[in-house]
């Protein structure tokens, strides 16, 4: 079974891309919900980013978002080791979830914003950029997360830059309202079914 895997930066359309993709049958690991899902239920981790963030990472037992995208996206040193503790979680996670998948679907897509950043991306076979102007991106992300230009412009100077997402990528789908996105993802779909 061929892996893709899906990515882009912050507010780039990946969610949107991943649900096109799902109505043709093909399986999403979301890798952002699922880390989220391991973050709030796994005592292991729990215990590791208060060890690392403090006790104000949790509140009434619940995470802390606030808190901790304060604390990480203004402190790079942070953020990765924050992310050395989760990433390898979600990494299992996915090889649970991969071995669950029934044989005979051509491919199945694993969304993540942090591909390259993790170096995970040699676990998949190809990979699909959802590629957006940025200026569109920082829009998107001021109003669906509801914080300040400056906010945004931080948690975009931890991903990658676009040019080093357009050298990663075997496949572009362009999110910029000005190219519809199904003809888009139906050729790739095309291509990676008959591989």
């Amino acid at each position: 079974m061929i892996q893709v895997g899906l990515t882009g930066g912050i507010g780039s359309g990946k969610s949107t891309v991943a649900e096109i993709f799902k109505t043709l049958g093909i399986p999403i690991y979301n890798s952002d919900k699922e880390a989220k899902k391991l973050i709030q239920n796994s005592p292991k981790l729990r215990n590791s980013i208060i060890e690392l963030l403090g006790e104000e990472s949790y509140t009434n037992e619940e995470l802390n978002r606030k808190f901790i995208a304060k604390k990480v996206f203004q402190n790079e040193k942070l953020l990765k080791q924050l992310n050395a503790i989760v990433h390898p979680e979600v990494f299992q996670d996915y090889e649970k979830w991969i071995h669950t998948i029934d044989k005979n679907i051509p491919y199945v897509i694993k969304e993540s914003a942090l591909l390259l950043d993790v170096q995970k991306h040699q676990a998949v076979d190809h990979i699909v950029l959802v590629f957006t102007p940025l200026l569109l991106r920082i829009k998107r992300i001021m109003a669906r997360d509801k914080i300040s230009h400056e906010e945004v412009v931080n948690r975009m100077k931890n991903q990658k830059s676009d040019k080093e997402f357009l050298e990663a990528s075997d496949y572009v789908i362009v999110n910029d309202e000005l190219h519809p996105l199904i003809p888009q993802v139906l050729e790739i779909h095309k291509v990676l079914t008959s591989l």
